[in-house]
């Protein structure tokens, strides 16, 4: 089976307060490979994290672009905001990616390189080489069970369901449907992998040592971790519903123009 290399892939980062995060990430990402691009989705963050990413877009002129929403939507809905204007604008591989440096942008080479050769790539810390640092025992558990858990329930072998360094072909984004996507904290990581799955998508994971955040304050909580757990269920008893179409996804290439302009949003 073959697959298209990525020519044009995006880096989505959703913030909120990330300001001194970001000022430091956006750098480290686009210096691991010439053609990524980096768009980051605020959420009206109080520290002024949209200014960061201004200042930054002034040093990576048509590198760095920014979408300022109003108030705290959720990440999930970030994610579908950012995968829009990413497909909108000629990007073929778009990337999930933490903006507090828990995904270290040294294993975005592999990402790419992993691109070339199946439609989705999960960076796993639930494979051998995998792992976390930094983290309570309590912690570990409960990650370690939600991708156990929804692996058991689902029926699906993906080691890390959980995991949001996530990377997406043009063609998986565009076969799932986002707007029908139902899901907006971490589960929606659970339900997009499960999605492309369903849909006859092919994965590879590779291991990543997810480190705890370098600044700021965790936004995990138990009520997330809950609705991730309930969300499965709904997945499993309501699959015919969440999947519009079950039949496996066109493997033709396709030829795209790419804009001549793509222009920062907000």
């Amino acid at each position: 089976m073959q697959h298209k290399s990525p020519v044009k892939p995006l880096v989505i980062i959703p913030t909120y307060n990330e300001r001194e995060n970001v000022s430091r990430l956006i750098p480290a990402v686009l210096g691991e490979d010439s053609g990524l691009h980096v768009l980051v989705v605020d959420d009206e963050s109080p520290d002024d994290t949209a200014g960061a990413v201004l200042e930054s877009r002034k040093k990576y002129a048509g590198r760095v672009f920014l979408i300022s929403r109003s108030g705290k939507l959720g990440l999930g809905r970030a994610y579908v905001d950012g995968f829009h204007w990413g497909l909108a604008n000629g990007y073929d591989f778009l990337i999930e990616m933490d903006g507090d440096w828990s995904h270290n942008p040294r294993y975005l080479p592999k990402m790419l390189q992993l691109a070339k050769k199946t439609d989705f790539v999960v960076g796993s810390r639930y494979i051998p080489n995998g792992g976390t640092l930094n983290w309570g025992a309590g912690r570990r558990i409960l990650s370690k069970f939600g991708s156990l858990y929804s692996r058991l329930i689902l029926g699906v072998r993906i080691a890390d369901f959980t995991g949001g360094f996530n990377g997406w072909s043009e063609e998986v984004l565009r076969k799932i449907d986002l707007n029908t996507l139902r899901s907006n904290g971490y589960s929606f990581q659970i339900e997009l992998k499960y999605r492309a799955n369903k849909l006859g998508f092919e994965h590879a994971e590779f291991p990543i040592i997810f480190d705890e955040r370098r600044a700021g304050k965790s936004k995990m909580s138990g009520s997330i971790a809950l609705e991730a757990l309930w969300r499965v269920w709904g997945l499993r008893f309501f699959r015919n519903k969440v999947l519009r179409d079950k039949n496996s996804p066109s493997r033709s290439v396709e030829t795209r123009t790419e804009p001549s302009d793509v222009r920062p949003a907000g």
